[in-house]
């Protein structure tokens, strides 16, 4: 049965910080990424790592050689085990084609709340 968790007050995770919630198998790890609230699984694909772990990186672009532009945010979840990186916009790896698990999540009332976990 799927039910709702409230993580917390929105001021209490500001931009660039993250929470973990200590819910389902796994637990999961909700980050706010620019000021929009992201929710994961704590659980790589790759070999079962405690990905909500790892460190965040911003996303850095490129159009031509020597050229580059870095993101404000910290996008990019990276497991602690094995380095596979994670984007926390829409759980795509670019190796391997694996995925994170994505959960729901929404503000209400000034508080973030996890939704059907």
């Amino acid at each position: 049965m799927a039910r709702t968790h409230v993580v917390g007050r929105v001021e209490d995770i500001p931009p660039g910080s993250s929470r973990f919630v200590p819910v389902g198998k796994f637990g999961i790890g909700v980050y706010n990424v620019g000021g929009e609230f992201r929710a994961v699984t704590n659980y790589c694909p790759h070999r079962g790592g405690p990905l909500c772990a790892g460190r965040r990186y911003p996303v850095i672009a490129s159009t031509e050689p020597y050229e580059f532009e870095v993101s404000g945010n910290d996008e990019i979840l990276k497991c602690p085990w094995h380095g596979w990186e994670f984007d926390l916009r829409d759980g795509k790896s670019e190796v391997g084609g694996q995925r994170i698990r994505l959960h729901a999540v929404r503000v209400e009332d000034g508080m973030v709340v996890l939704d059907g976990v």
